[in-house]
C-alpha cells in the first residue's frame, strides 16, 4: 500500500489581503503545495511559525509591528527547519545582503512572483537559495562564495562576530540580564546562554568585564 506524500506546507504573510490572496491562488495550484496560515503582521508571522511549523514562509518585507528581516531572524530562531523566502516591491543589493543575513533562503520582488514564485519554491525546497532577477542571483553567488572563502562577513570589522552575536554584546553591555535579552531579541533564555558562551569561547574573553570592554572600544555601548 503506498503511502500519501505529504504536503509542502506553506504560511504567507502580507498586509495587503489582495497580495495574499494573489499568492495564495498560485501556491494552491501546484501539486502537493497547501497554504496552511496567513499572517498580517511580522508578530503575526512569528506567532504563526510557532504554532503551525510550515515548511515554507512567504515572507512580506514591510509590515506592521516588526519588518520582515526582524521578523525572519525570529523565525529562525523558532523553527529552524522553516525555510524562509523574503517578498519585497524593490530590490537593492543591499537589502539582498541583509536578507542573507537574517537566515532567509530567498529574496524575490513581488512583481516577479506570477513568473518566479514556483521556480523559487522548487530551488529553496531543494536547499538552494533563489533571488530575483539575473543582477540579484550574482550578487548572492558571490556573496555566498566570499563567505566560503572565509572574507570576513561580520557587522564589526576585524572580527567573526555575526549580526545576532553583536546584538546580544550589546544588550547584556548595556547591563541587561541573560532573561531580559532574549525577551528583547524574542528567544529563550537558554539560546542567549548558548551564544553568550559562544561568544566567550570565539572572542577569547576571559571574563564578563573584558567583554564590556570590546563594546565600549567598538562603540556598541557608551562608556
Amino acid at each position: 500500500m503506498s503511502v500519501a506524500q505529504k504536503s509542502y506546507r506553506v504560511l504567507v504573510a502580507d498586509d495587503h489581503a489582495v497580495v495574499r490572496s494573489g499568492l495564495k491562488h498560485l501556491l494552491e495550484e501546484q501539486p502537493g503545495v497547501e497554504v496552511c496560515c496567513e499572517a498580517t503582521t511580522g508578530v503575526e508571522a512569528v506567532e504563526c511559525v510557532k504554532k503551525t511549523k510550515p515548511d515554507m514562509i512567504l515572507l512580506d518585507l514591510t509590515m506592521p509591528d516588526m519588518n520582515g528581516l526582524d521578523a525572519a531572524r525570529q523565525i529562525r530562531e523558532a523553527s529552524p527547519n522553516t525555510d524562509i523566502l523574503v517578498l519585497s516591491m524593490h530590490y537593492t543589493e543591499e537589502i539582498a545582503r541583509e536578507v542573507l543575513r537574517s537566515g532567509a533562503r530567498g529574496y524575490m520582488l513581488k512583481s516577479d512572483a506570477n513568473t518566479e514564485l514556483v521556480t523559487a519554491i522548487n530551488r529553496v525546497r531543494r536547499g538552494e537559495q533563489y533571488f530575483t532577477g539575473c543582477l540579484a542571483s550574482t550578487m548572492a553567488e558571490n556573496f555566498a562564495q566570499t563567505k566560503a572563502d572565509g572574507s570576513d562577513d561580520s557587522v564589526i570589522a576585524g572580527t567573526s562576530l555575526t549580526p545576532r552575536e553583536a546584538e546580544i554584546i550589546q544588550l547584556l553591555a548595556q547591563g541587561k540580564s541573560n532573561k531580559e535579552a532574549a525577551g528583547v531579541l524574542g528567544v529563550s533564555t537558554r539560546t542567549v546562554e548558548s551564544h553568550r558562551n559562544h561568544i566567550m569561547h570565539k572572542m577569547e574573553f576571559e571574563s564578563f568585564s573584558d567583554m564590556v570592554r570590546f563594546a565600549i572600544r567598538k562603540n556598541l555601548v557608551e562608556p
